[in-house]
């Protein structure tokens, strides 16, 4: 089989191929996390030859299977049914790139206007769903998912466990409130990029 002079072209275009039964959007998430990823390892290794770092990401074929394995049995019978049905089962899933940002925004304030028992815990729970769906997006590759569950996740938690735990935290009602306002101008931010870098 003839190859072209750049072999991440023809890998992607492999693992492209065989992953046709994917609808667009999740192959052209799975085509461009493959790519950052081979892109990252190049920059972090750059004497490692690029037919090393393919065969670390493994066989295009794998990949494509893998990836209509996780799409479910359903998306990948709609792929050999009638156009009109190809993708609807994996689409029906799919949440609003909305609703993390606003689970994890919406999070502290929840937590500020409601500071008795039923505002930490739903707060908390506003954050864990918010960051799960988040890292289940298709609206995202892995490194914006990555940050933004730090940011808008671990980062306030770790923040808010450790003012709990020692006297280090702000005390008085001023300087609480201070703190507050600037982790929520943190989780806003945070939002608000990645409202702005999300996949259409």
């Amino acid at each position: 089989m003839k190859s072209s002079a750049d072999p991440v072209r023809d890998y992607l275009s492999t693992v492209e191929r065989e992953a046709s039964a994917l609808p667009a959007d999740r192959r052209q998430e799975l085509l461009a996390d493959l790519a950052e990823h081979i892109e990252v390892t190049r920059a972090e290794r750059p004497d490692a030859a690029i037919g090393e770092v393919l065969a670390q990401l493994g066989d295009p074929r794998t990949i494509a299977a893998t990836a209509l394995a996780e799409a479910g049995n359903g998306a990948a019978r709609a792929g050999t049914s009638t156009p009109g049905g190809v993708g609807a089962p994996a689409r029906r899933g799919k949440v609003h790139p909305l609703a993390p940002l606003l689970m994890l925004t919406l999070s502290l304030p929840f937590m500020m206007a409601f500071p008795d028992h039923p505002g930490p815990l739903f707060g908390v729970l506003f954050r864990v769903v918010g960051a799960v769906l988040l890292c289940t997006s298709v609206h995202w590759t892995a490194v914006q998912k990555t940050t933004g569950v730090l940011l808008a996740a671990v980062l306030p938690s770790v923040a808010v466990a450790t003012w709990n735990l020692s006297s280090g935290g702000p005390a008085g009602d001023g300087p609480a409130l201070l703190a507050n306002l600037a982790m929520l101008a943190l989780l806003t931010g945070t939002a608000t990029w990645l409202w702005r870098v999300r996949r259409a």
